[in-house]
């Protein structure tokens, strides 16, 4: 049994046109001509495709079922051609990114439009790490574009063999819950009293090299959670303290929710920006980072 693409088309123009003589017509060929091709889906498939009992021949529950899967399969390769021809000239058939969590992805949306606005063939695959992970992501090929955390004391921050463009800056402050013992202590708060409390941490997924731990003190409990959406959750809950995002706890300081504790380290910042291998760049790629370069963040307080 086979069923061939022109005779999925064939159908599909006949439904067109209204009848037989009609889509003969369009194809400049004779009704016998296209009768004799319907004749041979027909024995191929063992089902009456068109019923001619009447006037007019009509599509039977078969062939309307046939035609309706046709047309999915005639669209499917229609879009295959052009993602190949669209490949060949210059366009990836994927574009993987990696999101720091330092950078969450409701930022990227408007950047995913701009980029939808050209048509693209190409599809975009998002992810999310943390810490070396992300750049481990780009550096070992799992991934085409890094956006996040430049990492200084990261053995891939400085590596040769990736460009990598500073787009902002990203503002951590240490913050507890108001049930949280250390809400209520003197500020600034200092080592030794930080360290008698647990800390909540965001695990590094980095898989073959060394993982990173930061704003921990030597000795200090932690509570290890999978993202920076959990650590804001896990201290909401008073369950620890720790360094934070100023741009996903604005609302909860706003709030009352989280209180924003002076320290001996006073606030840290964190340079954002996106990363990419040098070498080979595709037409994706090529527009991911021109659009970026015009990009400014500042997760900072307004």
């Amino acid at each position: 049994m086979t069923i061939n693409l022109d005779s999925l088309a064939l159908l599909e123009l006949i439904e067109a046109r209204g009848s037989f003589a009609a889509a003969a017509v369009a194809l400049n060929k004779a009704p016998s001509a296209i009768t004799y091709q319907l004749r041979q889906l027909e024995e191929s498939l063992d089902v009456l495709i068109y019923d001619r009992s009447g006037h007019k021949a009509k599509l039977t529950p078969a062939g309307k079922a046939l035609l309706d899967e046709g047309r999915k399969l005639l669209e499917s390769t229609d879009a295959l051609t052009k993602r190949v021809k669209a490949v060949a000239s210059g366009w990836e058939a994927e574009l993987r990114i990696v999101l720091d969590s330092v950078v969450p992805f409701e930022q990227a949306i408007p950047w995913i439009q701009a980029f939808d606005a050209l048509e693209s063939p190409t599809r975009l695959r998002f992810s999310s790490e943390v810490l070396s992970g992300t750049w481990e992501a780009l550096y070992s090929g799992r991934a085409d574009l890094l956006i996040g955390s430049r990492l200084d004391q990261n053995q891939f921050a400085s590596a040769t063999g990736l460009h990598i463009q500073s787009f902002g800056q990203s503002l951590f402050v240490f913050a507890v819950a108001p049930s949280h013992p250390l809400a209520n202590r003197e500020e600034p708060l200092c080592i030794d009293t930080i360290r008698q409390f647990r800390a909540v941490a965001v695990g590094d997924t980095s898989r073959n090299f060394k993982p990173l731990t930061l704003g921990l003190q030597s000795g200090q409990a932690v509570l290890t959670v999978p993202n920076l959406q959990a650590k804001v959750k896990a201290q909401l809950a008073g369950l620890g303290c720790g360094w934070l995002p100023w741009n996903l706890i604005e609302r909860e300081v706003a709030n009352g929710d989280l209180i924003v504790k002076k320290t001996e380290d006073a606030t840290r910042q964190s340079s954002l920006c996106f990363a990419w291998q040098r070498g080979s760049q595709g037409k994706a790629l090529d527009w991911w980072t021109k659009h970026l370069a015009t990009v400014e963040l500042n997760f900072q307080p307004s």
